[in-house]
């Protein structure tokens, strides 16, 4: 009779072991208490009220065929161990499957956005409650994520271990890394399930869904103006704030966006490591290579709704917007005047300031605008057609001829009224 029990006692953990895998697979959390108190109603010969999540359904099958005394016991603190630890995994077993279901039961009650996990909604409400727990030892300033922070520090220290293969540009983490080799390889493994566009990352994607939504939850206090993306309003409310957050290390030049920082960077470094496969021009930004493709192409993909003309940048088609709606976002401080683009603005502003930084290498004249400076240097390049037929110098324009051919006739078209004198 002893034997006899021995043999079943030895099937029933042979059993046991053989399912321990399957159980993380039924179990949905960390099931200590439920284990420890089978085993307790099991030592005392109670039968568990309640099937217990996560235990295999062989066992339970024994379990219930079985009288209470004869209940199945772990043997030995170890085995309990085992058996605890293969519960552990059984949450992320639950979270797996909503990456494919894309169930998100988390909801804040802010602003009703849905997540997946419980610790990317408490990471989300730090955005409203403007909480920053990881600090940066080295200046102190705080961030919310603390990936973020260990980004941030190495600005400190100024290492960017992580080399591109292809062009031997550095980073500052690998996941950078990964992002800037799909610009060689032209991956885009981010699809849009509404139109089948697909994009490098994934955050392309869910800006570029917006847009079929038509939705623009981001609005500027300020103006009221409405945007489809967080860093779309914080570009703009730099209209009204003038800050310019982005600073050259080199020259301490400061700008209003990080784009304009790191094209103004390559004036030091002369870096473009961004080239073109169809002409072989090279650009500092994927963005500005991107934009110069559309002149091989032709493209124009930005279709005003209200006139129907085309065009080959977003931008473009934003300040033509502009034409039909009378809007004047871009006010100079001064004076009140407002402009529909800013680099109109900018141009007033000269007015005030008198300043005229645009420079003639030629003459040593200044001007207010870039344009200007291009306009007069034309007249230093332009053809001269005008020939003197005396001794052959040439001239821009017909005036300067005229007068320089009076050297040659002594002819003397003006004179005094008074006296008769020639000049």
């Amino acid at each position: 009779m002893l034997i006899h029990m021995d043999q079943e006692e030895e099937v029933r953990m042979s059993r046991l072991r053989s399912c321990e895998g399957k159980s993380a697979l039924s179990g949905t959390s960390g099931e200590d208490g439920i284990v420890s108190t089978i085993e307790d109603n099991a030592h005392q010969g109670i039968p568990s009220p309640v099937e217990p999540k996560g235990l295999c359904s062989g066992l339970l099958e024994e379990k219930s065929s079985q009288g209470p005394a004869e209940d199945p016991v772990l043997p030995h603190r170890s085995e309990r161990i085992q058996r605890s630890k293969s519960f552990q995994v059984s949450s992320n077993l639950i979270q797996h499957p909503r990456i494919h279901t894309r169930e998100k039961p988390f909801t804040c009650t802010e602003c009703w956005k849905s997540f997946q996990k419980r610790s990317h909604l408490i990471r989300h409400h730090r955005v409203h409650s403007g909480e920053k727990p990881y600090e940066c030892r080295t200046c102190g300033k705080s961030f919310s994520q603390r990936s973020n922070m260990i980004q941030h520090q190495v600005t400190h220290t100024g290492e960017k271990p992580y080399k591109c293969a292809k062009c031997g540009k550095n980073f500052l983490n690998n996941s950078k890394l990964i992002l800037h080799q799909r610009v060689h390889t032209g991956e885009k493994p981010y699809e849009c399930r509404t139109c089948g566009k697909s994009f490098s990352e994934s955050w392309q994607l869910i800006q570029h869904q917006v847009t079929h939504a038509g939705e623009k939850p981001y609005k500027c206090a300020e103006c009221g103006k409405s945007f489809f993306r967080k860093s779309h309003l914080i570009r703009h409310q730099l209209v009204h704030t003038r800050e310019k957050p982005w600073e050259c290390r080199t020259c301490g030049k400061s700008f209003s966006v990080s784009s304009k920082l790191i094209q103004h960077q390559v004036t030091h470094t002369g870096e473009m490591p961004y080239k073109c496969d169809e002409c072989g021009k090279s650009f500092s930004l994927s963005s500005s290579l991107i934009r110069h493709k559309i002149i091989h192409t032709g493209e124009k993909p930005y279709k005003c709704a209200e006139c129907g003309k085309s065009f080959s940048r977003k931008l473009d088609l934003m300040q033509h917007q502009r034409v039909h709606t009378g809007e004047k976002p871009y006010q100079c401080r001064t004076c009140g005047k407002s402009f529909s683009v800013s680099s109109s603005l900018i141009r007033h502003q000269v007015t005030h300031t008198g300043e005229k930084p645009y420079k003639c290498a030629e003459c040593g004249k200044s001007f207010s605008e870039n344009l200007k400076l291009v306009q007069h240097q034309q007249v230093h390049a332009a053809k001269k057609l005008y020939k003197c037929r005396s001794c052959g110098k040439r001239f821009s324009v017909s005036l300067a001829l005229a007068r320089h051919q009076q050297v040659h006739t002594r002819k003397k078209p003006f004179w005094y009224v008074d006296c008769g004198k020639s000049f």
